[in-house]
């Protein structure tokens, strides 16, 4: 299928889906326990999927001709509501996984979103790769920023929990038996 022949009236159907999948995907996310674990990564993923897309985007590497929101030059899309949501599902299944786990986890969510990237990029005007930009960029940046974001929830439970039963420790006296 060649570029020039899909029209703009595909792309921006197909915007509008992943807008609404995602917006649904959202809502879904935040009714599962640990919701402020969820939030912290959904923010946290769409402020670090912001800047690198920005600055791909800004030396020229990666260009977005058809945009759901033309005041961006980024995919406002992908940088704050797919790639976050995402996270998210990653984080939900490698939250009690060893390094190995998280590691292929993480390849289990950045290698579908390549080959979905890849074609898009082959076969439609959603994005464009630009001087030496190719697909294996895409796969270690997104495979990077998953355990990237993973570190640092890991990071903040771990302080958070660990908090907690110092508290705990304190204020709870156990009983003494005899």
């Amino acid at each position: 299928m060649n570029k020039t022949f899909i029209n703009n009236t595909f792309e921006k159907a197909t915007l509008r889906f992943l807008f609404l999948f995602g917006i649904i995907a959202f809502f879904n996310l935040i009714r599962k326990p640990l919701m402020k674990d969820w939030l912290i990564i959904f923010f946290l993923k769409s402020y670090i999927s912001t800047i690198l897309d920005a600055v791909v985007v800004k030396k020229g590497y990666i260009k977005y001709p058809v945009n759901l929101f033309k005041i961006f030059d980024f995919s406002f899309l992908f940088s704050y509501i797919l790639f976050p949501i995402s996270c998210v599902y990653y984080n939900q299944l490698s939250k009690n996984s060893n390094i190995f786990g998280m590691i292929a986890k993480s390849l289990c969510f950045s290698i579908p979103m390549t080959i979905a990237e890849n074609w898009l990029e082959k076969n439609t005007r959603l994005i464009e790769y630009k001087k030496s930009w190719n697909w294996k960029y895409t796969l270690s940046s997104l495979t990077t920023t998953f355990l990237i974001v993973r570190l640092i929830i890991g990071i903040i439970r771990k302080s958070t929990n660990t908090g907690r039963t110092a508290i705990n420790k304190r204020t709870i006296k156990t009983p003494v038996t005899r």
